[in-house]
């Protein structure tokens, strides 16, 4: 980080967070995490180029090094944290929870700018929660990136007892009717989802979800699991994590400030005032 950052004065936020999405996709996540944030903290996109990109796990191999470039210009830009969002970027290359910790890391002291990739939050939030046993609710995801994220999971020692996408749970026939969706669904399958993963692995620690998918509202919005999640929850009695939880909590924890709003168990965990998540007892 350029030195003229570390004074206060220059400075447009007191704390300053940097989001990079994968290409052809207009990303929620840095306007679903400012709705949660104190007037001091500011937010800033960069998406990644990468023209003929088709979602492909060879994709993300392929541009695994434009992570590094992303982490350079939002440090030079005077970022404090950035984080990354995609699920399967940490396992698209076959690597493992050992490779993704030592490549963010890498990333963070070279640029001096903590970097947090959503795959590896996930592991994160089950290390700091003691979440040794999860469903993964697999949703949206093609078979490759589900079987890709159980394996990734699975080497950071996390039992994962049952995992499933949308076809296997029985809500879409085929993964091309699914990826028609684009990642938007209807509103009570985030509920119906989760609640599928429960019955199929009924005594887990907690149901984790990949990736950032979106559901319909009645106003017709769409949105994600971090909306959703504290309703969810006091329905099935059992903790539940998505990619863009984690990793929101991760860059909380980093910067020192709390969310603000009824959240989730996860968000919740980190809020000290009078606004918790849900009770959960398992």
């Amino acid at each position: 980080m350029p030195k003229k950052w570390t004074d206060p004065a220059k400075k447009l936020f007191p704390h300053q967070v940097g989001f990079t999405a994968p290409p052809m996709d207009f990303d929620a996540a840095p306007t679903d995490f400012l709705r949660m944030c104190p007037p001091s903290v500011g937010v800033h996109g960069r998406l990644l180029h990468a023209p003929g990109y088709a979602h492909r796990l060879s994709d993300r191999a392929e541009l695994f090094h434009l992570l590094e470039e992303t982490v350079h210009c939002l440090s030079n830009s005077g970022a404090d944290v950035v984080g990354q969002v995609g699920t399967n970027w940490v396992h698209a290359a076959g690597t493992d929870a050992g490779d993704i910790r030592r490549f963010t890391a890498e990333m963070s002291e070279k640029y001096e700018t903590p970097f947090h990739m959503a795959g590896l939050t996930l592991v994160e939030a089950c290390e700091a929660q003691g979440y040794e046993r999860i469903a993964l609710n697999a949703v949206y995801f093609w078979p490759d990136w589900r079987d890709g994220v159980v394996r990734f999971l699975r080497s950071a020692g996390i039992e994962v007892v049952w995992a499933g996408n949308f076809v296997d749970q029985g809500f879409y026939a085929t993964q091309d009717e699914v990826n028609d969706c684009t990642w938007i669904f209807e509103g009570d399958l985030a509920l119906r989802s989760c609640e599928h993963s429960v019955n199929e692995a009924p005594n887990v620690d907690a149901v984790l979800v990949n990736g950032m998918s979106n559901y319909r509202g009645d106003d017709g919005l769409p949105r994600r699991f971090v909306s959703l999640v504290a309703d969810i929850e006091a329905q099935l009695g059992v903790p539940v994590i998505s990619s863009d939880i984690s990793l929101y909590w991760r860059i909380f924890r980093t910067l020192g400030v709390e969310p603000l709003g009824r959240q989730g168990s996860l968000l919740a965990s980190l809020q000290s005032g009078e606004e918790p998540g849900p009770a959960l007892e398992r």
